[in-house]
């Protein structure tokens, strides 16, 4: 009798004070949106870095670590396709920098954990 008090107790303890868990609901756009800021980030802080007289390695090393420590903590990342936010960057740096031929593999320490 003392045994199913305690487990009938104990079940009741358990449903009052356990917390729902919910997924992560991400959407595509929100996905991509999130992907276009990192792209702008990068691409503003390496064009700035070059305008000030930095080298491309220098701005490049800068740039990676800017925008690694202000993304490093989002929910998102582990959502993030590599390959299109490295394409991306590349695109936004012809287009707002007039850098052209950077190499996507100069982008292999942008990892955003």
């Amino acid at each position: 009798m003392s045994k199913k008090v305690f487990t009938i107790f104990i079940l009741i303890l358990l449903l009052l004070f356990s917390s729902p868990v919910y997924s992560l609901d991400t959407s595509s756009i929100t996905l991509k949106n999130y992907t276009k800021k990192i792209s702008n980030k990068f691409t503003r802080t390496y064009c700035n870095t070059t305008k000030f007289g930095i080298s491309y390695e220098g701005a490049l090393a800068f740039a990676i670590g800017e925008t690694n420590k202000e993304f490093k903590n989002n929910k998102l990342n582990k959502l993030i396709d590599y390959s299109i936010l490295k394409n991306s960057i590349v695109h936004d740096l012809e287009n707002n920098c007039q850098v052209y031929g950077f190499a996507i593999s100069n982008l292999d320490n942008l990892k955003l954990n």
